[in-house]
């Protein structure tokens, strides 16, 4: 990252604490992520305002807010391995990039898929690993995850998906519950499943099989 993009980048995390409460950690990794690398050229210039921005395929990058929030509710230190259901930029990823020595994140629209992983691949990122497939499947092979997050409204988090997560791990999601969303942190304890609401949120919803 150049010296602007350091600043730039290092504002908008001092912009985040003003509004929410992160950890030094989950400030650090918003600070170290390029954001403007994963915005679409014709939205560079609010790269760094605290709003989401589309990114075409009906899509939106999520607000730096969000992402903040979002990671900080993962409680992600100490943990090792992160799944998250809905890539998207690819910009939540990065950030996770920071905190855990993998990150798995699955995309089931293809061409956003492919343009996350050049994003990564561009910013030297080398510990995301990708795959195109219905996020609602988890991903089996590298289970049990210490965290799972979904960036995208779910009604329900399928069964399979609470048994890719670790004993003691979390996992975060928004919630479609009647008609508001909000974002649900799950813990598994044993065969129980805790649960906890936190705030009202607004996702894209989360739909069904993949788009080439």
């Amino acid at each position: 990252m150049d010296r602007i993009t350091a600043t730039k980048t290092a504002r908008m995390a001092d912009e985040i604490e003003k509004v929410f409460a992160v950890s030094p950690e989950v400030k650090e990794a918003i600070a170290k992520t390029n954001r403007e690398a994963f915005v679409a050229i014709g939205f560079k210039h609010s790269a760094y305002k605290l709003d989401a921005l589309p990114i075409g395929g009906a899509q939106f990058i999520s607000s730096p807010l969000t992402v903040a929030k979002m990671t900080e509710y993962l409680f992600p230190r100490g943990a090792d391995r992160v799944l998250e259901i809905g890539c998207g930029s690819g910009y939540q990823a990065a950030v996770l990039s920071h905190l855990f020595r993998g990150v798995f994140s699955i995309e089931r629209i293809e061409p956003l898929m492919l343009q996350a992983k050049q994003r990564f691949k561009n910013l030297g990122i080398h510990n995301i690993h990708t795959r195109t497939d219905d996020g609602q499947n988890g991903w089996i092979s590298y289970a049990p995850y210490d965290r799972i997050l979904f960036s995208a409204t779910a009604k329900e988090i399928p069964s399979k998906i609470f048994e890719q997560l670790a004993d003691g791990g979390i996992l975060v999601a928004p919630m479609q519950k009647g008609t508001k969303q909000v974002i649900v942190r799950y813990i598994k304890d044993g065969q129980k499943i805790e649960e906890e609401e936190l705030e009202d949120c607004d996702f894209v919803p989360i739909l069904d099989g993949v788009q080439k």
